[in-house]
């Protein structure tokens, strides 16, 4: 998947360029150097660590699919539109949970790190998501899609997502019902509390629509973290939150509470001196209490 990624490097050095220039000229400062540095560091080690991320997640798909009767022809043109919507939403669950699940939110938090909101900020990609999210993805296995199908099929995925990182681009008429576009991508960076947990969709925003889970832009999105790490450090990008959890689970005071700072929502704490996502939306009055 990763052989993929390094075709288009060229393509998504101009785009950036391109967006870049427009952005000047309509007086819009989206691009910061520290920040875009971050950004670009990101990438490049998520792309070095991503090969052997690569082999792990084929040798997962084969193990997934090998205990299914079934298999998709992958010479019939129709295989290929199944595995993509499959693979999309393998992506949407996966991108959930490491919303939802603190260690796994570790493993994501810094592609949300970042103040800024343009095509650099598609490159901030984490440097151990890729590991966390092999259980997901592999899960792509059990519609019989062979390793090909779901290997390209993360790449193209990638690559959709690489555009909807840009306030650039408007509200995209009809489209907005099916895929995900910047405008929701850009809801889903805002750390506005209206907007906190929402817009997981990669290619599609169905999947939002039918879980509950979209929200469309109505106010322009804060973009970057509740508390932001300001650091360009790309290893403190990284880790940060891994070294937050850490200490979380060393302070505890019981086995209980470790279990929860690693695999409750972001945000628990025992004497709820914290607030998770849904319990400041119940706070604030944006979601029915339970």
């Amino acid at each position: 998947m990763h052989d993929a990624i390094l075709f288009v490097i060229p393509v998504f050095t101009i785009s950036m360029l391109l967006e870049w220039f427009f952005a000047v000229r309509k007086g819009n400062q989206t691009y910061e150097r520290w920040d875009s540095f971050a950004s670009l560091s990101m990438g490049v080690g998520s792309v070095v660590v991503g090969f052997g991320y690569d082999v792990l997640l084929a040798g997962a798909v084969t193990l997934v699919s090998s205990v299914v009767p079934w298999k998709l022809d992958p010479h019939v043109w129709w295989t290929w539109p199944i595995a993509l919507v499959v693979f999309d939403l393998c992506m949407y669950w996966s991108h959930r949970l490491h919303h939802e699940v603190r260690m796994l939110w570790a493993a994501h938090v810094n592609h949300h790190s970042s103040q800024h909101y343009n095509l650099s900020t598609a490159l901030r990609q984490s440097w151990t998501e890729g590991f966390t999210g092999i259980p997901m993805f592999a899960l792509s296995g059990l519609a019989g899609l062979s390793v090909e199908h779901v290997m390209l099929s993360y790449a193209i995925n990638l690559l959709y997502q690489f555009f909807t990182h840009t306030e650039l681009v408007g509200r995209l008429g009809p489209l907005e019902w099916v895929f995900n576009t910047p405008s929701h991508h850009r809801v889903h960076h805002g750390s506005n509390l209206e907007y906190l947990d929402r817009n997981y969709g990669g290619m599609l925003i169905v999947w939002d629509r039918l879980f509950g889970t979209f929200e469309p832009e109505t106010v322009r999105a804060e973009y970057g973290l509740t508390t932001n790490i300001r650091s360009f450090n790309p290893f403190v990008v990284a880790f940060h939150e891994w070294a937050a959890m850490a200490g979380d689970v060393f302070r505890a005071r019981s086995l209980k509470h470790a279990l929860k700072y690693m695999f409750a929502r972001p945000g628990w704490s025992p004497d709820g001196s914290s607030m998770t996502v849904p319990e400041a939306r119940r706070a604030a009055g944006l979601d029915a209490a339970e």
